[in-house]
């Protein structure tokens, strides 16, 4: 993904609310499989972790992007952005699979 993709999604990732969000027990077997879940569905994804979370955010971004072959957008605070592109996904003309 190049520096300019990478800078649209952040900017459309924005507006997005988190979908998933990690509690105390950190990145687990369920949330990866969730994470996936979402991924599949909207493309691009926003996670937030809680503060007793034990794992960084951007090691636990790393994890899950690894566990789920995506690509992390970026890392705010404990907010974490995902991306993965889904050729499957039935899109409408001109519009994002997120902002449906």
């Amino acid at each position: 993904m190049t520096s300019k993709d990478r800078a649209a999604l952040r900017g459309e990732a924005h507006h997005l609310s988190a979908a998933v969000h990690i509690g105390h027990q950190g990145v687990t077997d369920n949330i990866v499989a969730t994470i996936d879940d979402a991924l599949r569905t909207r493309e691009l994804v926003k996670i937030q972790l809680a503060k007793t979370t034990d794992e960084t955010p951007r090691a636990a971004a790393a994890r899950i992007a690894d566990a789920t072959s995506a690509e992390v957008v970026q890392v705010i605070g404990r907010t974490c952005t995902l991306y993965r592109w889904n050729p499957d996904l039935k899109r409408k003309s001109g519009v994002a699979p997120w902002r449906s």
